[in-house]
């Protein structure tokens, strides 16, 4: 702190404040659902007698054990497809940069611009009339395509940043495009693809509009998805329907921190070569 400035001084305190009004909430909720069930929590205080067993029956009333298969099940049929499709197509986006390929690019990014709700309504048509409703397909497939303007976009601008002596030296060595792209830049944009995983599997995890409009069981939608049904359960019971989220949450937030430097590095990585 000897040689600290006043504006370093003032810029951690800021990250201070803000890291607290972010802790806040969940700190607020975590005392919330220590409190006997059925009470109303008069809000960011410690029970005098903190019931654990909170935790327990919101795991039990909910079926987390199912939310969770149903929740692991989407992510698995969601992830991988998207972070492939949205490799190949970055990959192929940015070694055709000139022309049409310029023109594809520009349809992905005006996809950025789309919201989620603005595509809800036909969305649902269309799923009706391919007979998916109301089963975990209704929430992979829009997915896989309502992520691939992101990760399109993600994967283009770290290919477009490799430099391409690697290509011209690997084609030199009789290595085809197909091995270019596996054998030298699939390895090469390791970072960047973990860091897509782990955003579109947050996404997933925590996606709610989609699993609530077109699935009825709740066993089926997400974890998140299904705290709807919960909250309309038991959210009269606030210390119960606190627990809940808290147990929604744990894993996303479990992820991140096993994963954080795989995340900022690639971060990092964007912002070095941008």
């Amino acid at each position: 702190m000897k040689g600290l400035t006043l504006d370093a001084a003032l810029a951690r305190l800021l990250i201070i404040v803000l890291m607290l009004l972010t802790l806040l909430p969940f700190l607020s909720m975590f005392s919330a659902a220590l409190a006997p069930s059925g009470s109303y929590p008069p809000g960011l205080a410690w029970p005098e007698n903190p019931q654990w067993v909170n935790f327990a029956k919101a795991f039990e009333v909910a079926k987390m054990d199912q939310l969770l298969l149903s929740s692991l099940l989407i992510v698995i049929g969601t992830v991988p497809l998207s972070v492939l499709f949205a490799t190949m197509a970055g990959y192929g986006l940015a070694k055709f940069d000139k022309g049409r390929g310029r023109w594809f690019y520009l349809v992905f990014v005006l996809g950025l611009t789309l919201p989620f709700e603005a595509v809800i309504t036909p969305l649902y048509y269309e799923i009706k009339a391919l007979g998916l409703l109301n089963t975990r397909f209704a929430i992979i497939l829009p997915l896989i395509g309502l992520y691939m303007p992101f990760g399109v976009y993600w994967m283009r601008t770290h290919f477009v940043n490799t430099p391409k002596e690697l290509s011209e030296a690997a084609e030199i060595d009789g290595a085809s495009e197909w091995k270019q792209f596996w054998l030298v830049h699939v390895p090469l944009a390791r970072p960047a693809i973990m860091s897509l995983a782990i955003l579109q599997f947050l996404w997933t995890w925590n996606q709610f509009l989609l699993p609530v409009v077109l699935v009825q069981d709740p066993l089926q939608r997400t974890m998140a998805g299904a705290l709807g049904a919960f909250q309309g359960q038991w959210g009269t019971d606030v210390p119960l329907l606190c627990a809940g989220a808290l147990l929604i949450l744990a894993p996303t937030i479990a992820i991140f921190l096993i994963f954080q430097r795989q995340f900022v590095a690639a971060l990092l990585q964007g912002a070095v070569k941008g």
